[in-house]
Formats: structure tokens, C-alpha cells, sequence
């Protein structure tokens, strides 16, 4: 029997809410493995990989998470609580995603290695950039009359957009990061392939939400 719009879209709902669910477990569970790994005070670099998956694992993704109509923590709040909150957990992403440059750059220096030599370095080293300037280019949301040939809705679409491109950057830098020696010896058969999977979940419900974003902002111009 044929589904009903009406039974489409309810399914469609919790499909979305369940997805959201993951993403949030996700989130939170990757570092924290990640920290098990890791075991952070143990060296200077057992902080690198904790502070990375923080922020791009965790903080970022539950930034996004932030303004989805379904699995949203602050839901119920209002659209200015859950902006500042966005603006508190990208400058804690962005943070952490310093600290762990910086923390690597300085344990290669003591080490007499190479910096950026390998494509996780290099990925990684994009992702935090890019995340620095998302976060200046933030500040024209605040004040959008410093950009007066632009709407406020068209602002939004853009950031929402090269946020999510730095946020894959961030994940693939997580993917790679799985592939070096370090987690390759600590992690292995099909735990490796799990841990993989973290990245790619929350990259998928992310870029669903701004694709439903950008769909919604489409059908209100009609």
C-alpha cells in the first residue's frame, strides 16, 4: 500500500531525529575514545589528537547541531540564545583547533621533524585556518550593515555554506589523522573501520541540514 503524504513526512521526521541522535553520540563518543587512546599528560603529543577531536568532532558538530528544528539541545530556547551558543562552541572549537596545531608544531620541533610534510598535516593545517576566518567572517552576521550590497539571508546561506566546507575539512583531517602510524598501531580490525565511520556520520547529517536549510530558503522565495 502506498504511503500517504502525511506518513512520508512522519517518517521522514524520525529518520531525521534518529540521524540527529547518532550524530550527537557520535560527537561526544569519538573523543572520548580518543581520549582512552591518547591517555592525554602521558606526552606532549597524547594532547594533539584529544584537542583536535574535540574541536572538530565534538564542539563543531554540536555548533551546527545547534539550529537543527529536530535534534537541537536548545531547541526550545530562542534563536538569539542559540546564536551565542554557536558563537561559544565555534570560538571553543577554534581554540582547542590552535592548541592542538600549536602543541604538534612545537613536539615536531623537539623532535627534529618535517611540519606539513604528510596530507593529514597539511588538511589539518587548512581546516584550522579556514575555521579562523569562518569565525572572522562570522562577525558580518553581527553586523550586517558593514555589508550593505548583501541581504541578511543571503549572509546566512554563505556562512552556513563555507562553514560546512570547513567542517569537512576538519573531518578529513580526523580521517586522515586515523590512517598515521599512532592510531594505526593502537587501533586496529574492525574497531579501525568504526572509528572511520565517526567522521563520515556526523558529516552526513550535517550536510543534510544544510541542504534542507538551503531547500526551505528556496521554497520561501516562491
Amino acid at each position: 500500500m502506498a504511503l500517504t503524504a502525511e506518513t512520508e513526512s512522519r517518517l521522514y521526521r524520525s529518520l531525521r531525529v534518529a540521524a540527529g541522535a547518532a550524530a550527537h553520540l557520535v560527537a561526544l563518543g569519538f573523543p572520548a575514545a580518543v581520549a582512552v587512546l591518547a591517555r592525554p599528560g602521558s606526552s606532549l603529543f597524547s594532547w594533539h589528537p584529544l584537542l583536535m577531536a574535540l574541536a572538530f568532532s565534538f564542539l563543531m558538530t554540536e555548533a551546527l547541531l545547534i539550529f537543527s528544528p529536530e535534534t537541537s539541545l536548545l531547541r526550545s530556547f530562542s534563536r538569539k540564545v542559540r546564536v551565542r551558543a554557536h558563537w561559544a562552541l565555534q570560538l571553543l572549537a577554534l581554540l582547542c583547533a590552535l592548541l592542538g596545531l600549536g602543541i604538534i608544531t612545537y613536539n615536531k620541533h623537539l623532535n627534529g621533524k618535517g611540519h606539513f610534510v604528510t596530507w593529514h598535516g597539511l588538511t589539518g593545517l587548512l581546516a584550522v585556518l579556514y575555521t579562523g576566518g569562518q569565525c572572522a567572517g562570522g562577525v558580518l552576521l553581527l553586523y550586517p550593515k558593514l555589508m550593505k550590497n548583501w541581504t541578511l539571508a543571503k549572509l546566512k546561506l554563505y556562512h552556513a555554506t563555507s562553514g560546512l566546507v570547513g567542517y569537512l575539512l576538519g573531518c578529513a583531517s580526523l580521517m586522515l589523522g586515523m590512517c598515521s602510524l599512532w592510531f594505526t598501531t593502537t587501533v586496529t580490525g574492525a574497531s579501525w573501520y568504526l572509528a572511520m565511520l565517526c567522521p563520515l556520520v556526523t558529516s552526513l547529517v550535517i550536510m543534510s541540514q544544510v541542504s534542507n536549510a538551503y531547500l526551505y530558503r528556496k521554497r520561501s522565495q516562491h
